[in-house]
């Protein structure tokens, strides 16, 4: 460990790989709530925070695993899941009075096409006004679970009438 008066020790969340400070400041400047979607091996989970001194606060919450209960088959990793996820998320946020947010994908590549962006359209489906480019979000086929091969019963179209009617 390095010792002295002229030496200067990271944050312990940025030695480790976890926080960009500067992004986050950039995020925060913004005074909207942030949309915080991070995926794992398994699931995506999709966030709605405000920024407190207290400590963040969570309006609005939700990961795949919720999508059991609405009758979702299907594996919840791909990206139809994260785009239902998305989509489910945004419903709780529109009903907790969330109208805009900023996306926050943490330490995650911005990969286009990918699950985080999938969450963000399903978000935006939802009625929750997000800025983005729509170059990155997958398209339309592969939201709806067509490239699985077999169309998980039941679809994402029945998947989000039922998330609607809660």
């Amino acid at each position: 460990m390095t010792r002295g008066p002229r030496q200067h020790v990271p944050f312990r969340r940025r030695r480790q790989g976890q926080t960009n400070y500067r992004r986050r400041l950039a995020l925060l400047k913004s005074e909207k709530p942030r949309l915080v979607i991070r995926k794992t091996l398994s699931e995506t989970i999709v966030q709605f925070i405000q920024f407190r001194l207290t400590g963040d606060q969570v309006l609005a919450s939700a990961t795949a695993r919720e999508l059991r209960k609405f009758e979702w088959k299907g594996h919840t990793g791909n990206v139809s899941a994260a785009y239902l996820t998305g989509y489910l998320a945004g419903r709780r946020a529109k009903a907790a009075k969330v109208k805009e947010a900023v996306a926050d994908i943490g330490l995650h590549p911005p990969t286009r096409g990918s699950r985080v962006f999938a969450a963000l359209q399903g978000v935006r489906d939802a009625g929750v006004e997000v800025p983005g480019d729509d170059k990155v979000v997958p398209d339309e086929a592969r939201r709806r679970g067509e490239h699985l091969g077999t169309v998980p019963a039941p679809s994402v179209d029945e998947i989000k009438a039922k998330v609607e009617a809660t």
